[in-house]
């Protein structure tokens, strides 16, 4: 079977390595020459745990390809995945699909034989429609048919999620389009991972929906961890009781700086232009987006307090600037809203992650110092943040780092570390609803 992926980012990458691995023939097409060079050297352009092993594997077995040409990948496919990027538009909120329409109609003209269209990337409702629409607009006579088959995938656990789903679905309306989606998702038979079959508009919201409703929970106890605060219960104890109760469950509620990353921020404000272009309410995700910006605000309220009411002249240095950690992904961290505030009143920001300083520089301000290794960036800080809860954060040398500081003050705003050892080692602790 012969696979096409149009878009070699994130999604498109991961993905064609994982249909290769599953034995399928995959061409990954993307218009940067310079993305598509480094691939065919072996070079990563995105940090993935694992990625470089899978893509090195199935490119030396000749089951996968990277190029630039679109005419000539299409022409032999099977299957063609539009994984391009859908960022939010500037101004409106909505999802901005003129990557994807773009990615159709050049499909369009190339097509030879009977092909399915498969929209990867996270699109609005009605966009498989509309895919279909320019096809056949810019192609009359083209055989083809139009699926959706959004990505559930976590940045740092892609390939495992790929792998092993909680689900695949596959919006379809055409028998022919069905069968052979299932047969390329056939090697997950074995696990017994479900596929589950619905229609176009369906599959489309199913994917904004769960992502909606992951923020929710992530907004939900960030909203709990401040009135632990006031009220001095645990957060971290709050969320456990809460996550024991089945119908919950323990995940997502992590109190912490607020979400980011390349789904949360942008799927949720496309449902909420969605829900306003259909006339229908959706408050509590418009109360989930309000939450989540009133928490990264309130973070540089509480790094503030704990350096005694003032950053002005002070020596930060900041642990993690990824979203998450075991990604160098920066779309939307909270870093980006935090750090220039601190700058704004003052502050001197000493930075390290092990991934994502590359990907920061362009985007926090010009004076953030980059520290090649933890003990650099704590050099006569001030105040230490915990942004991001990468494992080498985890077991830190309290003492060394005590004595490695001007100041005292260390501000966990991932609740990695217990009061009592803090305090033991001489630092001032701050943490998130404790």
């Amino acid at each position: 079977m012969n696979v096409v992926m149009i878009g070699a980012g994130y999604v498109g990458l991961v993905s064609g390595a994982c249909f290769a691995e599953f034995g399928a023939k995959v061409t990954c097409v993307d218009k940067l020459e310079e993305r598509i060079t480094a691939l065919q050297q072996g070079k990563i352009p995105i940090y993935e745990p694992g990625l470089d092993d899978l893509v090195r594997k199935n490119a030396d077995a000749g089951r996968l390809a990277f190029t630039t040409d679109v005419a000539g990948s299409v022409a032999n496919a099977d299957l063609i995945f539009i994984a391009v990027g859908t960022p939010t538009r500037r101004g409106d909120g909505h999802a901005d699909l003129k990557y994807v329409y773009a990615a159709a109609e050049e499909i369009a003209v190339n097509l030879q034989g009977y092909t399915v269209i498969v929209d990867k990337s996270t699109v609005p409702v009605g966009t498989a429609r509309e895919v279909a629409r320019v096809v056949k607009k810019a192609n009359p006579d083209a055989d083809f048919d139009v699926a959706s088959n959004p990505e559930f995938l976590r940045e740092g656990s892609a390939i495992s999620d790929f792998m092993r789903p909680d689900r695949v679905v596959l919006g379809v309306e055409a028998e022919r389009a069905e069968e052979l989606l299932r047969e390329l998702y056939r090697p997950l038979n074995l696990i017994e991972a479900p596929i589950f079959v619905t229609g176009l508009e369906s599959a489309e919201l199913i994917k904004y929906a769960a992502n909606a409703f992951l923020a929710t929970k992530i907004s939900f106890i960030n909203e709990m961890s401040q009135l632990c605060e006031k009220t001095g219960a645990d957060v971290n104890a709050v969320a456990k009781g809460m996550g024991m109760d089945k119908r919950i469950g323990n995940k997502f509620l992590h109190a912490g700086p607020g979400y980011g990353g390349s789904c949360f921020p942008k799927d949720t404000l496309a449902l909420n232009r969605m829900a306003q272009e259909h006339g229908v309410g959706s408050r509590i995700v418009e109360a989930v987006v309000e939450v989540n910006a009133s928490q990264k605000a309130r973070m540089v309220s509480k790094i503030r307090e704990a350096l005694g009411g003032s950053e002005a002249d002070k020596r930060i240095a900041v642990l993690g600037l990824t979203f998450k950690p075991e990604t160098d992904d920066m779309r939307d961290a909270p870093a980006l809203a935090i750090l220039p505030a601190l700058i704004d009143r003052g502050a001197t920001i000493i930075a390290h992650d092990p991934e994502g300083m590359n990907e920061a520089r362009p985007l926090l301000p010009d004076s953030v110092e980059y520290a090649e290794n933890i003990n650099d960036a704590i050099k006569d800080a001030d105040a230490v943040v915990l942004m991001t809860e990468w494992n080498l954060y985890r077991g830190l040398n309290l003492s060394d780092l005590r004595e490695a500081m001007r100041g005292d003050v260390f501000v966990d705003l991932r609740n990695v570390y217990e009061r009592g050892l803090m305090e033991r080692a001489g630092l001032r602790y701050t943490s998130v609803g404790r």
